[in-house]
């Protein structure tokens, strides 16, 4: 599969990303022998690149994986919440401890809303600067769902790679259109700055219409690779073909079509309305003392982290 550097950062990446977040306990569960076999299957297919988070709760999967994958052929993006030096400092050592690596390719705030947000964290943007040239990470950036992280990311010099949604109909992005936050990509690359793009599918929501919509993302030029979640061996290679040839097999694009994610929340929902608070895309509603999403979930799973009973699922 093509490689391709990541900006002017001298990390090389597969056009290709594993979303990982798929394989979590928040959506298929997979046990640590079927993640980890996974991981190992795209590596073999050309996969290099790999984007987990702390939240994710997938390092396990990561670290069985590097056990068939010599770490310097591997790229790993990781994210994080901190805004303090302290915290920033704990949720690297955990991903190396967690890991067990020496280093972390790509470290980023996870889901940055504007500058304002990136300047309210510069305690630990500063802490991971001063990692960075202590060989602890490769490379500084951040997540963002709004056009404003775009921004952020354009003005702020210190952020070398951003991971923004982008897809066809602009799926997630909380703050404008997929034509606005192109515009600030363009602008965001031609600074030299690294762009993996997420969500090609919107969440799985454009499955129906995959060929098309990966297309989309893939004819972008100031893209430099592109982060889609695989659960399963079929779904890997559908994506392999997808970057490579532009379109899918009959028989898998046939399986893949029949499989329809979707939020899913246990009768025993208290109420309690963490995941409401938690949701960017105001995607879950509390009606009738239950938790219920609606037509702007995009299937991330992230409001089951804060489920005090366990009881939200993608399935």
């Amino acid at each position: 599969m093509e490689k391709i550097l990541l900006g002017d950062t001298n990390i090389e990446v597969s056009k290709l990303c594993f979303g990982s977040l798929t394989m979590t306990p928040f959506q298929a569960n997979l046990s640590l022998k079927e993640g980890a076999y996974l991981i190992e299957y795209a590596f073999e297919r050309g996969i290099n690149f790999l984007d987990t988070a702390e939240l994710y709760e997938n390092y396990n999967y990561i670290k069985r994986a590097l056990k068939n994958i010599k770490r310097e052929d591997y790229c790993i993006a990781s994210k994080c919440y901190a805004y303090t030096k302290e915290m920033a400092k704990e949720s690297l050592e955990y991903a190396l401890k967690e890991l067990d690596t020496d280093y972390i390719d790509i470290f980023m705030l996870h889901e940055q809303e504007s500058i304002y947000t990136v300047k309210g964290h510069f305690e630990a943007v500063e802490y991971f600067l001063k990692a960075k040239e202590k060989g602890l990470i490769k490379a500084f950036g951040i997540s963002t769902h709004n056009v404003a992280g775009a921004v952020a990311a354009k003005k702020i010099k210190e952020i070398e790679i951003i991971h923004p949604i982008v897809n066809k109909p602009g799926i997630g992005i909380q703050d404008g259109t997929i034509d606005d936050m192109l515009k600030e990509l363009k602008d965001v690359k031609e600074l030299g700055k690294g762009i993996y793009a997420m969500k090609p599918l919107g969440g799985g929501h454009l499955i129906k219409d995959i060929e098309r919509s990966f297309n989309f993302v893939k004819e972008i030029p100031f893209i430099d690779s592109i982060a889609i979640g695989m659960q399963s061996t079929k779904e890997i290679d559908a994506n392999i073909s997808l970057i490579k040839k532009g379109y899918i097999d009959k028989n898998i694009k046939e399986q893949i079509n029949k499989q329809k994610r979707r939020l899913i929340v246990a009768d025993y929902c208290i109420a309690c309305g963490n995941c409401v608070e938690r949701c960017q895309q105001n995607g879950i509603n509390i009606l009738d003392g239950k938790a219920v999403p609606n037509d702007k979930c995009i299937l991330c799973g992230y409001c089951a982290s804060v489920c005090p009973e366990f009881c939200i699922k993608v399935i």
